[in-house]
């Protein structure tokens, strides 16, 4: 075996020739079997350096160019690999064809007049000052493309690459050409020459045609055959060093890798390479408007960059830019297309918001009506939605949730109307009947399905305030007709049982009384209100307040010479919004319930009372059984406790307050909402009625209680108040504490003051009912 001259002991260089079916158009069909782009694509594999078309049909100039150089083979350069073992190789790669004249079509005349197969066998090539190949555009502007000369003008062939075009050519007959690859291997083999058989353009192959090319090779001994895609570079490589490998026995045994494995790893080194390229071009292009231009130089370092464009060339890499920024376009469209989309429901309930308008248009005929509309600039002109979104499926999609948003509130109110006309009309909703009792009344009507729970309640809550109020304004008129019921009470006394069983028995019979009969406490509040007015006759007692002629004349005094009269605006009690309290107040054998029924009767009619010159609405629920019962329950779906005021006057209701307590922290341990430790919580000792301060309870009982209930109050992490403190003391932690200062705004109430709280501080003077003197 001759081998070539070496440039370097460590890098050894081989002469490889490729060979195959050449000729005319009659010979070879209307295109080659691919020796150029093989050839192309192993010496210079970038994708960007790779082209398809080869032609050897050139023009008597071309021909006689120093690339050609009249020669009937091309020198496509020299290339470097490096093989599992040993160290590198260089190879010349030179291609074997026939050059046809474009006037004649037929072979040009050359120096070499040898037929094709025995030319493309010779081991010798010589082509004085013979350059370098790249392209078909280098014929004739060799100027413009790097200038490199064959070495020496000659090389001594080491290797030949025999291909088979295994492609359903164009007016090409396999089996003609096998014929002629016969010929041609035939010729071949006389040179001792090793011989690879590499089969062309195997990503078109036909089946027939590549199992026929590897029975050939079978026949033949030692000749090696690899299945190649110049196209999609597939196995090009390998044909090449498979060669070397039987030139050079050290480099090693070859490795023949079937096309369609190969190929499987080309994709996936294609597609890992394209995600990473991806992966960069997402890191880097964040903006839709970035250009490729400015994109190209930023990326030109990057490792991802440089391994995609070699393997899929610029082209694809600019493509795969612009799909980004096209979809980074899309996402910036699609994001602006919400946002308008998310506006458009504001501007459809703004431009018509009335179902009268638009129910009988059609979507088109609702745009026409939105244009007429004086608000139509704000939402399609300052606030940027184009008006022809409005010509989307999506926007009328949106229209006719607006439509139905519509309907459904008309038959919504329809439904609030139609259960408040049920709730009036009922003879059995009364005043103050539950909503547990009263909902079984509505389960059945059509209206149930449309109203969710709380609107329900909320409009029961509301007729029910409506009732309750007109029930409460005729049995205060019921009062006022029997007057002559209070007239035997003695001042600043509170009535006894008897009296107010007397009372009731007359009143017993009225409809006006019967009507509060499931708000007895509320109506007991009443009578005690009443009686507490008709003995304190001011505006604050006054059962019209805060509308009666007092308050009335303050106000208009006030406003017509605000400097002299200022004083009484400042006071007035039906001014500004009220504060809510809801207080429990627990105790045991009626005392919960009558201290409930002495507060109301301090408060104005509708339930409110001033405390540091701020008015509050109290809500009170007396509680004296077992806390565990739904019926004693702190917490209902109307009321929420802010704060909790328990009473005792002995150690059996001491008892009960603490075993009320603790089941009922017992009952809410572990829930996610426990607010029962949050709330204010007082423990305050009763005296007996008609003792005049706590020593007449008896020395020694009344310090027994009062250590007691602040051991008491201590366990269960409450306030205890003392008997002996100043009245009221105990509203401000339950919510009241909010009103800063403490001058008392309510000392017209000095009648009642000692029912809010601990009794009053008397003077030595004060002797003139001191049996009337209690203690709560």
């Amino acid at each position: 075996m001759m081998m070539a001259k070496k440039q370097d002991a460590k890098a050894p260089t081989y002469n490889l020739v490729v060979v195959g079916l050449s000729g005319t158009e009659k010979e070879k069909g209307q295109c080659g079997v691919g020796k150029s782009c093989l050839c192309n694509r192993f010496v210079r594999p970038s994708a960007d350096n790779f082209y398809l078309d080869h032609t050897s049909v050139l023009s008597t100039s071309d021909f006689g160019g120093r690339v050609v150089n009249n020669d009937h083979f091309l020198f496509w350069g020299e290339t470097g690999r490096v093989l599992e073992e040993g160290p590198e190789c260089r190879m010349h790669v030179v291609e074997q064809t026939e050059f046809i004249d474009d006037q004649t079509f037929q072979p040009h005349r050359s120096t070499a007049l040898q037929p094709y197969i025995k030319r493309a066998a010779s081991n010798k090539l010589a082509s004085a000052e013979k350059l370098m190949y790249f392209c078909t555009d280098q014929l004739g502007l060799e100027q413009d493309f790097e200038q490199k000369q064959m070495p020496e003008g000659k090389l001594m062939v080491d290797g030949f690459l025999l291909c088979v075009d295994v492609s359903r050519g164009m007016n090409r007959n396999f089996d003609d050409q096998m014929k002629f690859i016969t010929n041609l291997y035939n010729q071949l083999a006389k040179n001792k020459k090793p011989v690879v058989l590499v089969l062309t353009k195997c990503d078109e192959g036909v089946e027939r045609y590549i199992k026929d090319s590897h029975t050939f090779a079978l026949a033949k001994k030692n000749l090696q055959v690899v299945e190649t895609s110049a196209r999609s570079n597939i196995n090009v490589d390998l044909a090449f060093l498979t060669l070397v490998q039987l030139i050079d026995k050290g480099r090693g045994k070859p490795k023949i890798i079937p096309y369609f494995e190969a190929l499987k790893q080309q994709s996936q080194q294609i597609a890992s390479a394209k995600d990473r390229y991806e992966w960069l071009v997402s890191r880097i292009v964040k903006n839709h408007n970035e250009t490729w231009p400015n994109i190209n130089r930023r990326m030109q370092t990057s490792s991802e960059y440089k391994e995609y464009v070699f393997l899929e060339g610029t082209a694809k890499v600019k493509k795969l830019f612009q799909q980004h920024v096209h979809r980074l376009k899309q996402e910036h469209i699609e994001r602006r297309r919400r946002v308008y989309l998310s506006t458009l429901p504001q501007a459809l309930g703004s431009l018509v918001p009335e179902l009268d308008e638009i129910d009988h248009l059609s979507w088109s005929g609702v745009q026409k009506v939105l244009e007429t509309k004086q608000d139509f600039s704000h939402w399609f002109v300052d606030e940027r939605i184009p008006q022809d979104l409005l010509e989307t499926p999506v926007a009328e999609t949106i229209y006719e949730s607006h439509l139905e948003h519509l309907k459904n509130e008309r038959k919504r109110a329809e439904m609030r109307w139609e259960f408040k006309e049920k709730l009036s009309a009922s003879p059995f909703i009364t005043a103050g009947k539950p909503w547990e009792e009263a909902r079984s009344f509505i389960m059945n009507e059509d209206f149930y399905q449309w109203l969710e729970e709380p609107e329900y309640l909320d409009i029961y809550n509301r007729h029910q305030k409506e009732i309750i109020d007109r029930a409460k304004e005729d049995f205060q008129e019921l009062l006022l007709e029997y007057s002559e019921l209070f007239y035997e009470l003695e001042v600043d006394a509170k009535p006894s049982k008897e009296k107010m069983g007397a009372i009731q028995e007359v009143l017993g019979e009225e409809q006006r009384f019967k009507a509060l009969q499931k708000l007895q406490a509320e109506r007991d509040a009443l009578v005690l209100k009443h009686i507490h007015f008709v003995y304190h006759p001011t505006k604050e007692t006054c059962p019209n307040s805060p509308h009666c002629v007092d308050c009335k004349i303050e106000q208009v005094l006030a406003s017509k010479f605000p400097t002299r009269y200022s004083f009484f605006d400042s006071h007035k009690p039906g001014d500004g919004n009220a504060d809510r309290i809801n207080l429990v107040i627990l105790g045991k054998d009626g005392l919960g319930r009558e201290l409930a029924n002495e507060i109301r009767a301090l408060c104005t009619n509708d339930d409110r009372y001033v405390l540091d010159g701020k008015m509050y609405e109290l809500s009170l629920r007396p509680i004296e059984g077992n806390v565990r019962l739904p019926v004693n329950s702190f917490h209902t779906p109307t009321f929420t406790p802010h704060g909790v005021l328990c009473l005792y006057n002995s150690k059996e209701s001491l008892s009960y307050i603490v075993e009320s307590i603790e089941k009922l922290r017992e009952s809410t341990l572990g829930r996610r909402e426990n607010s029962l430790f949050q709330l204010p919580m007082n423990l305050l000792l009763v005296t007996k009625r008609g003792v005049g301060s706590i020593r007449d309870i008896g020395g020694e009982t009344a310090h027994t209680l009062i250590l007691q209930g602040q051991q008491v109050a201590g366990k269960l992490q409450c306030g205890y108040l003392d008997p002996a403190s100043p009245g009221r003391r105990w509203l401000r932690p339950l919510g009241l504490r909010r009103a800063r200062g403490c001058r008392d705004q309510t000392a017209a109430h000095r009648g009642g003051e000692h029912l809010l709280g601990a009794p009053r501080q008397h003077s030595g003077q004060d002797h003139h009912h001191p049996q009337r003197q209690q203690a709560f």
